[in-house]
């Protein structure tokens, strides 16, 4: 709350009346006991306005009143009812999830607010273009993947929604790693995120949900720091497949940003091998310095989103045309990359 004006006395009577105010006399004509007393209407001096308290004030007029010093008590007190209201739905089992997993409650309330502030913050991420994503019905957005470790399909779930007017959900299509992973898989499922498969990238868009796919996979995520900003394969072309049997449009979308939050500079691959993994990452500060090591570089983030691709004004046939799904492909795949080139130019740094 902005701080009150104080007008001391002394400016507003002392030294206003000794020098706007002549010195009092009887004038000619002035009343003398036992005269009749004439009220006139007061006149406010020159270049000043009556105070406001001789002003009347209706209710309806009265401007609201504003919180005094420290009385942000009603926020506090509506955050803490919130959140035990909260505590006791998820104690009780009073909350919804959909058939994939997903628990938009939790997602919101908790997740989001999570990972929040490393997009806002910490890697201060800067969004473009989120009027080509559609108010509603499904759409699919296809980005490049990258980073040695998954933050930036994160970073584009809470871009679309905190950006997005109608504050839309994603739901990202993850890899088999992810739901074999103990904790994680939990996790990725009440955030929405379901398998890599056409079936269920197929059920979302027909519910008209908004469904996000980073084709590169491994390849992409995992790739050297020599090749950053270079895509990689975009698989056989399912995602188009998948968009043009449900009618939902395409949309580009391109990261810069996440390439440089861990360096891989090496790829120690009988190790990766051992644990199961497609890669084990050797960064200049991975696993030199342990868990310091983990921590990723504060890179500064931009996701634009590109004009959609259209798709439902293809025949139903079109889903298993080879040639089509290949010109598609290769249509969003060379529309990211461009988007790429364009946006590395426009960066003054990698940090800033």
């Amino acid at each position: 709350m902005a701080d009150a004006k104080v007008i001391p006395f002394d400016d507003d009577r002392s030294r206003g009346a000794a020098v706007q105010r002549p010195a009092r006399r009887r004038a000619a004509g002035s009343r003398r006991k036992g005269d009749p007393v004439v009220v006139r209407e007061v006149q406010p001096m020159p270049g000043r306005a009556l105070p406001q308290d001789d002003v009347p004030v209706t209710q309806e007029e009265q401007p609201p009143r504003k919180p005094q010093q420290g009385g942000t008590g009603t926020s506090l007190e509506q955050r803490i009812a919130g959140g035990l209201s909260f505590l006791r739905r998820r104690l009780t089992g009073d909350y919804e999830i959909d058939e994939f997993g997903y628990d938009q409650e939790l997602t919101d309330q908790v997740l989001m607010s999570l990972i929040r502030p490393v997009y806002e913050k910490y890697f201060r991420v800067e969004v473009k273009g989120v009027e080509n994503i559609p108010s509603d019905g499904g759409a699919l957005i296809v980005a490049n993947h990258s980073g040695t470790l998954p933050l930036d399909g994160l970073m584009m779930q809470v871009a679309v929604h905190d950006n997005h007017p109608a504050n839309r959900h994603l739901r990202l299509l993850a890899a088999d790693l992810v739901f074999m992973l103990p904790v994680v898989n939990e996790l990725a499922r009440k955030a929405g995120h379901t398998l890599a498969c056409s079936e269920d990238a197929e059920r979302l868009l027909e519910r008209g949900e908004l469904v996000g796919v980073m084709p590169e996979g491994f390849k992409g995520i995992g790739k050297p720091f020599s090749e950053r900003y270079k895509l990689q394969r975009f698989g056989r072309g399912g995602f188009v497949s998948t968009a043009l049997r449900a009618g939902t449009p395409i949309i580009p979308c391109s990261i810069v940003g996440a390439e440089e939050i861990y360096p891989m500079i090496g790829n120690a691959k009988t190790l990766a091998r051992l644990l199961g993994f497609p890669y084990f990452p050797i960064t200049p500060t991975f696993p030199w310095l342990g868990p310091l090591g983990a921590i990723p570089l504060p890179t500064k983030w931009t996701i634009q989103f590109g004009e959609p691709i259209r798709t439902d004004g293809y025949p139903p046939e079109a889903a298993d045309d080879p040639m089509l799904m290949f010109n598609l492909t290769d249509q969003v795949r060379e529309q990211i990359q461009h988007t790429l080139y364009k946006l590395l130019v426009q960066r003054r740094s990698v940090f800033f």
